[in-house]
Parts: structure tokens; sequence; C-alpha cells
């Protein structure tokens, strides 16, 4: 069997065993073979059930011994089948228990793996628990990338015994199309503590004057903009998460949970007045100057990048790079390409005297939470806004009035936008002319961006499921291109076959 390293962990008690099934619950991904070998009373079963019940949410679940039945199945967040292979006739039969089917669509934990050596995959986890001392030895051998993931659990495990919560039930909360994923535990009072998992990414390919897509975007590479943003914001009365514990090399957060309400009913719509209650809490942030340069700890200050025209002009180009071959067969030609990049360079040259300050980056319903019990301002959870930069304020107010991944019909978005509007006028000193124009680039921006965005996280990401706001986000960028500003881009998009021609 080739494998990458070996972890060999002492586990000092039968709860130090199911934490270890705990974690690996969070490690193991669908295809994912875990072949559990040791002596009776070594401990597989209970690692296995710690496992199934952290990937079931349920510390209660039924997780009866499948010596007799052979293999348990459960349809959970990843599926699993639990196989005991003690009573295996014949290594043959492996493949009539459904296993191959069982691992192609998930998980498999495979006690007596050796009852079926040569049946088993080259390439699965092997775990074995031995007796030493009061306590076991654990032994993970793996191939590298699998390995890779269980390390990181288990620096999580230890980043959590040094924050206090070493016994902490660790379940998993949610990924996103980034690289960070966030795990939730429970105290004993009921209080709920997320955990941002945040592993720093590759450097990645240049693409622009030598720099990799995210230098170029300005996306956060560490934890240092995210807990500069959040503690700025909190000053000024939003509701941030407060951070408990950080460890800015590794990537690991402990922040405080703001809630578990959205601003989506249980359809999946808006609801009309946490919506307008949002984007008052927006109207409250762009009255406000958020310094550029946020002190984070004694050696380290963040700057606020800039929004600036090489990152708006990287993201639009995601039409060009994905978009076009995906809806038309065929990529934008030479002349198509140098078109819209020079509509782009006199579109962000229009800018220029637009207003400029803090922005979110995404302001949308997925990183808005709903705070029933609080006032004012701490109404509006704010969460997932490492990628703040200064630029035009006009594009948090389209991020939110044209949401993403919900359909906001025509009457909210006009109440929404008359909510902003007023609250601005009411401020002062507010260009209500030159801010509908930016707001009309901005939204075009944004959605030329999601229009190439979702079809690279289909083709290249293997992410199918946010083709599913294509049609939104088209519909979104045709009411952008109706101010006269946009005719340029309008007119392209239509011929290059984007934006169908108007009857």
């Amino acid at each position: 069997m080739t494998q990458g390293d070996v972890i060999s962990l002492f586990l000092e008690d039968d709860a130090a065993t199911l934490r270890l099934g705990n974690d690996l619950a969070l490690a193991l991904k669908a295809g994912d073979c875990l072949a559990l070998s040791g002596d009776l009373g070594a401990g597989k079963s209970s690692l296995a059930r710690a496992f199934l019940r952290a990937m079931a949410d349920d510390d209660g679940l039924e997780v009866p011994s499948p010596t007799f039945t052979l293999v348990q199945s459960y349809d959970l967040r990843i599926p699993v089948s639990h196989f005991d292979l003690y009573r295996l006739g014949d290594s043959s039969e492996l493949t009539e228990l459904g296993f191959d089917e069982a691992l192609e669509n998930g998980i498999c934990i495979v006690e007596w793996p050796e009852m079926a050596e040569g049946e088993l995959p080259v390439s699965r986890i092997s775990l074995r628990l031995e007796h030493e001392g009061a306590g076991r030895r654990a032994t993970i051998a793996a191939p590298e990338k699998a390995l890779v993931r269980i390390h990181r659990v288990l620096a999580i495990r230890r980043f959590l015994i040094d924050a206090g919560y070493g016994d902490a039930e660790r379940r998993f909360l949610t990924g996103d199309a980034s690289l960070r994923a966030y795990e939730y535990f429970h105290l004993s009072d009921g209080t709920r503590k997320i955990l941002m998992d945040w592993r720093p990414p590759p450097e990645g390919p240049p693409i622009y004057d030598g720099k990799p897509y995210p230098k170029v975007a300005h996306l956060a590479v560490d934890a240092y903009p995210f807990v500069a943003i959040a503690d700025a914001l909190r000053e000024r009365g939003f509701a941030t998460p407060t951070i408990e514990k950080v460890d800015y090399e590794q990537g690991i957060l402990l922040i405080e949970d703001l809630g578990t309400d959205s601003v989506l009913d249980d359809e999946g719509r808006p609801i009309v007045e946490r919506y307008r209650e949002s984007v008052a809490c927006l109207a409250h942030l762009h009255s406000m100057k958020i310094p550029q340069d946020i002190p984070v700890s004694a050696t380290h200050t963040h700057h606020i990048p800039d929004f600036d025209r090489a990152a708006m002009k990287m993201e639009v180009r995601l039409v060009l790079d994905w978009h076009m071959a995906w809806r038309r067969g065929t990529g934008p030609t030479d002349a198509e390409r140098d078109e819209y990049l020079a509509i782009w360079d006199n579109l962000i040259d229009e800018l220029q005297s637009a207003e400029k300050n803090l922005l979110l980056r995404d302001f949308h319903s997925p990183n808005i939470i709903w705070r029933e019990h609080e006032s004012g301002l701490r109404r509006i959870g704010i969460i997932d806004f490492q990628d703040a930069m200064i630029g035009p304020t006009a594009y948090d107010l389209a991020s939110i009035v044209q949401d993403a991944r919900v359909t906001i019909e025509p009457d909210l978005f006009q109440q929404l936008m008359d909510d902003y509007l007023s609250l601005r006028r009411a401020q002062g000193n507010f260009d209500e002319a030159e801010f509908m124009k930016a707001w009309a680039i901005m939204s075009a921006q944004r959605n030329c961006k999601l229009a190439g965005l979702w079809v690279r996280l289909l083709q290249r990401d293997g992410k199918p499921g946010y083709l599913q706001h294509m049609p939104r986000t088209l519909s979104y960028l045709k009411v952008a291109l109706r101010h006269e500003a946009l005719a340029p881009l309008r007119e392209w998009c239509t011929r290059a076959g984007i934006l169908p021609v108007e009857s």
C-alpha cells in the first residue's frame, strides 16, 4: 500500500478515543474508506460510533453493531456505511454487500479489514488501535491528501485544548466557495462557539503582472483582515463576532456565535423587514469614515486595500474566461476581448468622483444574521467581511438589493433603494445622481464577475450547485445596464450573446 506519512497518537482513555472519532468525522469526505483494525476490545466500535454520531450531529443516534448484518448504512450529511467483516465468509462477498456503490457515494468504515484485504481500496485510511498502558495507541496510515486533512483536524483539536475546550464535541457547520470551513460546539450552558478553519491557501500561478489571482483581487489570505474589520466595526456599534482566540499562522479562529436566524424565511424568500433593516445598517455604515490602517496587534497593522482598476478588471474578466464559452460554445475573439476591457476602462474612469468608503464585498443573505432580541444596528449581525476594501460604497448596496442567491422582486428592490436613498439624503452632503451612476456600474461589475464565477465553480471546482443562480444574475445585470452610462456595455453584452436581444 502506497502511503504518505504515519500519525501515531496516544489515547489516554475512552474519552480520547471518542474524541478521535469525533475529529475524523470532520476530516473524511465522500470516497474515503476508514479501515479499523485491532484486537477485540481495542475500541474500534466505540470510535466508529463516535464518528457516526458526530456526522449525524446526534449524540443519541442508535448505532447497532453490524457484526451479524455485516453492514449498516446511514443517510447523513455524507452517507456512511459501517461494515463489520468479522463473520465474512469470503472476501468476494464484499461486492455483494454493496461496498463499491457505498464508497462511490459516501464514506465506508470497515472493522476487521483483514478479512477482505485484497478487496479493499489501496488508497484507504488504515487506523490501528492497540492497548498501551492504561490507554491505547492509534496509528494512522493514509495517502498524503487524506493525511493532510487528518493533520488539520488534529491541529484544531490542539488549538481547542489550548483555548480550554479540549473536550468539545465538534460538529460541522458549513463550508463556502473558498477554502474556509466552519464548525461549532456547545458549552455546558448551551452557549454555542464557532470555529473558523481557514487554511493558508496555496500561492497559485501568476495571472496578472506577475501576481496570483488573490493578490490582484485583494482577497484575504490570512486572518488579520478578518480580525481588523471585525474589531473596527464592533467599536463603532455594529454587530460583528468577538474573536476569542486566533492562531494567525495556522488560520484557526474561535469566534462568537451571532445567532442562527437568517434574513430569509423557511422557503428561502426575503423577509421584507429584515432586508429593510439591513439596508438601514448599510446606510449608517456609509455615513462613517473607516480608517484605512487598522492596528491588529503590537506587530501588525492591516491596511485595507483599494478596490482599484486591476481588481475590478480582474473580476470582470471572468465573463471572458469562463462564461462566454459555456454560454455559446466559443470563447471571445481578440476583438471582443479588447472592446470589453476598453469599455470597463472607461466605466472605471467614471467612478473617479464616486463616494468611496469601506465596502464589505459580500453584504447579502448568507452573511447577514438577524438578531431579533437586539435593537438598532445590533439587530444586523455581519459576518464574512475579510475581503473588505475601500471603494465605491454603491457596491455594497448592489450586493444586498440584488442578492446573488435570492430573487429580489421589483417591488422590494424599489423599496430598498428608496429606503437607502432617503436615509442618505437625511445625512446630508449626498450626491444622489453620482451615487446612482456608481450603483449601476458597480452592479454591472459584480454581476459580470458572478456570471463568470458560477461557471468557474462548476467547471474548475466541481461545484454545480451555484449554477442555479445564473438566471437571476443575468436578470440583475439587465437592470444595471439600463443606466445611460452603461449603454456601450449593454450593446456589447447583447452582441456577445450574454444577454438576449430585446424585442
